[in-house]
C-alpha cells in the first residue's frame, strides 16, 4: 500500500469541535462499546507517569473500521493549572495512524475528544443502566466535563430538573444559571452532594478529587451513578462501600488498577468476581442491564482507549471529506 501522499493532517481543538458533535460522539462510542462487548476488539493499553504536581497518561488501541486504525492519546492532567497558569487542567494530543503500515495520518488536540468521548460514554451508560423514567440529575464538578455530561444525558432523557455541585459554590451557581437558560428547565446549585442526591435519579461525578465525597448513606434506591473522575490510582469520588452495589465498568482490569473499583478492592469491600460486568456486554446484549427500579447501579468510567480511537477516526474522516486542517510531511 502506498504511503499517504498528503502527509499528516494537523487538527486544532477548534477544528475538532467544528467537525465532531456530541451526538456524533455518542453514536461512535456506542458502536465501539458494542464491538468490545461482542469480543471484536483487541485489548487497549494504558501507561501512567506521575509528575510533581500532576501526571501524564497514554492510552492506545486498535480498531478495524473503514480502514485499520491505531490511536495513541497522550494527556497531561494537572489539577492546579487553572489557578497557577490559567491553563486547562487536561491537555494533550492524539496521534492517529494507519495500523496496516504505521503511517501517521493525523495529529490532533485531545481536549475536545477527551471531553466529548467521556460524556458520550456516561450518556450511553445512563441509557442502558438508569431508570427509563429518570427525570432529574446531579452533576458533581461544574467544569467542561460536567457541562458535556449534562448535555449528552439531556439529549437521551426527558429531564425536568438538574442539580449542580462544585467545591466552588459560585462556580456551581454560574453553571446552574447558564444551563437553566440553555436547557429550558430548572438547574439548581446545591451546597452539598447529599442535597442533590436526595432528589436526583442520575448522578455524574467528574472531579479531580482525591478523597471520596459521595457517601453510601446519601444514595437513594434506584439511583444510577456514573463515576468519571477516577482515572488514576490516587483519585477517588465514591465511598468504597458503594461498590458493594451493582457495578459495571468500562474495562475491568483498568478499573481494578486506577478506578473507583481499585479502592474498594484495596479495602476488601468487594472482589473482582462481584463486579457485574463491563458496559460493552450490556450494550452488545450479551448481559442484561437494570433488573429492577430499586437497584443502585454504579458505572466506573476510567476512559477506554477504544473511545479515543473511534472518535479520532471519525474526526479524521470528516476532516478529509470537508477539507479541514493542515497537512505536514513530518518525515521531510
Amino acid at each position: 500500500m502506498k504511503m499517504n501522499p498528503l502527509g499528516t493532517l494537523l487538527l486544532t481543538r477548534r477544528d475538532v469541535s467544528r467537525l465532531f458533535t456530541i451526538q456524533d460522539c455518542i453514536n461512535a462510542v456506542e458502536t465501539v462499546f458494542r464491538l468490545h462487548g461482542e469480543g471484536k476488539t483487541q485489548p487497549p493499553g494504558i501507561l501512567g507517569v506521575h509528575a510533581s504536581s500532576g501526571g501524564f497518561h497514554i492510552k492506545a488501541g486498535l480498531l478495524n473500521l473503514t480502514r485499520p486504525y491505531f490511536a495513541a492519546k497522550i494527556n497531561a492532567n494537572f489539577p492546579q493549572n487553572t489557578k497557577r497558569f490559567g491553563m486547562p487542567l487536561i491537555q494533550g494530543v492524539v496521534v492517529l495512524c494507519d495500523s496496516e503500515n504505521g503511517y501517521p495520518l493525523a495529529l490532533m488536540d485531545s481536549i475536545e475528544i477527551t471531553v466529548l468521548r467521556t460524556g458520550a460514554a456516561t450518556a450511553i451508560a445512563a441509557k442502558y443502566l438508569a431508570r427509563t423514567d429518570s427525570q432529574s440529575i446531579l452533576i458533581c464538578g461544574c467544569g467542561n466535563q460536567g457541562a458535556v455530561s449534562l448535555r449528552a444525558i439531556s439529549s437521551l432523557f426527558s429531564l425536568k430538573r438538574a442539580f449542580a455541585y462544585d467545591i466552588d459554590h459560585a462556580h456551581a451557581e454560574q453553571f446552574a444559571k447558564a444551563f437553566t437558560d440553555e436547557l429550558r428547565f430548572e438547574v439548581k446549585a446545591v451546597s452539598t452532594v447529599a442535597e442533590g442526591l436526595n432528589e436526583a435519579d442520575i448522578c455524574v461525578t467528574c472531579t479531580p478529587s482525591k478523597e471520596f465525597f459521595v457517601r453510601r448513606e446519601s444514595v437513594r434506591p434506584g439511583t444510577f451513578l456514573a463515576a468519571v473522575g477516577a482515572d488514576s490510582e490516587d483519585k477517588q469520588e465514591l465511598e468504597p462501600a458503594l461498590l458493594s452495589e451493582k457495578v459495571l465498568v468500562d474495562i475491568l482490569e483498568q478499573c481494578a488498577t486506577i478506578g473507583e473499583l481499585h479502592h474498594a478492592l484495596d479495602r476488601k469491600v468487594v472482589t473482582r468476581d462481584r463486579v457485574y460486568g463491563e458496559l460493552g456486554e450490556v450494550v452488545a446484549g450479551t448481559k442484561p442491564g437494570r433488573a429492577s427500579a430499586e437497584e443502585i447501579i454504579i458505572f466506573d468510567s476510567t476512559g477506554m482507549a477504544l473511545q479515543d480511537v473511534v472518535s479520532a477516526a471519525a474526526v479524521y474522516e470528516k476532516a478529509i471529506s470537508t477539507g479541514t486542517g493542515t497537512f505536514m510531511n513530518l518525515s521531510a
